[in-house]
């Protein structure tokens, strides 16, 4: 957390400010190890400030060793406006894509002389390089998912509907340790599969659909994102074809990613495989995402973003294609950027075209 802590500092000094309040979720735990849902961090020149009201008061002292935790017990900016004076800040930064503007405009008026400033990314582009902790648990959130997807290859059968396998899958994940689903489970059969975020419905699932499920899990405040495609039965013949071919676009964009490659690149690689095959305009959607505290965030694996990857950096790779009254296929993994490559942290089984028996 120090680390964390300084970098920030760094970072704060350079925009000439001199304390940053930190309210969003992630970036609270980031920089404090707080896990409950209320409170605020105040990172100033020399100290962390922890503001609590009684709810949680006792759970920031044991969770936050490195912050001075204080204790309010009706106005957090109030209370901001009677200690900042006392810690020397005459100018504060908060989290200007966090706060809405009324929060903003209450905050500056509770501080009346102390000009407050918003800020965009500075702790976001911290967090997009994990460190060796981070990655661990990453994998094991990735680790999880993978044993979610092959329990589920055993437990799917034609006249369950989505809704069945989405529960299980989330039900499996939380038996094994998750604290919760990464995000509403998705689950598209048949021409549902055409709707890249498919949510589970209660469609029911027959022998021959294609299914895609793309879900993941929480372990210890890290996400894990996996895609799979399965057929119920055996593959007719333009099944297998859109599946090969996305799974040979993935393998193309698995292949580019390396540290110093801008992402926009990594992108290109699965889009022209697609775009050759003729099935460009049915692939809609970003290549790939960062994932980490949140399920998504920086960097964005798209066409437009020109960030250079860099070693420790977790990100996606998640390409699709999507045939409205026919279907779609989409298959994903979460890698960590390498000087030399990647490596990817989910292993569930994608060659060939995994089979439900009926």
């Amino acid at each position: 957390m120090r680390e964390r802590i300084e970098r920030l500092r760094a970072r704060l000094a350079r925009e000439n400010i001199d304390a940053m309040l930190v309210m969003r979720p992630e970036n609270r735990y980031y920089l404090s190890g707080f896990t409950g849902s209320a409170g605020a961090l105040v990172i100033t020149a020399r100290e962390a400030y922890f503001l609590a009201d009684f709810r949680y008061f006792e759970q920031a002292q044991e969770e936050c060793p490195f912050c001075q935790v204080i204790g309010f017990k009706e106005s957090l900016y109030d209370t901001l406006a009677e200690k900042l004076p006392r810690w020397g800040v005459n100018r504060l930064g908060y989290e200007g894509d966090f706060l809405t503007y009324k929060q903003a405009v209450t905050l500056q008026e509770k501080l009346e002389k102390t000009p407050v400033v918003p800020l965009y990314g500075l702790v976001e582009e911290l967090r997009q390089v994990k460190d060796p902790g981070e990655i661990e648990l990453l994998s094991r959130a990735a680790a999880l998912a993978d044993q979610a997807f092959e329990h589920i290859l055993g437990y799917l059968k034609p006249g369950m509907t989505e809704w069945d396998v989405a529960v299980e899958l989330e039900c499996f994940m939380r038996r094994l340790g998750a604290r919760k689903s990464a995000f509403d489970i998705i689950v598209a059969s048949g021409p549902r599969g055409a709707l890249p975020h498919g949510v589970a419905s209660q469609r029911v699932i027959q022998a021959g659909d294609l299914v895609t499920m793309d879900f993941g899990c929480v372990y210890r405040g890290y996400n894990s994102d996996l895609t799979r495609t399965v057929v119920v039965g055996s593959p007719h013949p333009r099944q297998k074809e859109i599946y090969d071919l996305v799974l040979a676009a993935q393998r193309a964009a698995l292949a580019a990613v390396r540290a110093g490659i801008k992402a926009c690149d990594v992108d290109r690689a699965a889009r022209q495989v697609i775009d050759s095959a003729g099935y460009g305009e049915n692939f809609g959607h970003s290549t790939g995402h960062g994932v980490g505290l949140a399920v998504h965030e920086e960097p964005s694996v798209s066409k437009k973003n020109e960030t250079l990857l860099q070693p420790g950096m977790v990100i996606t790779i998640e390409p699709g294609i999507y045939l409205p009254g026919w279907g779609g296929v989409r298959i994903e993994d979460l890698v960590v950027v390498e000087e030399e490559g990647c490596r990817i942290l989910t292993s569930a089984p994608k060659d060939p075209l995994p089979e439900v028996p009926v």
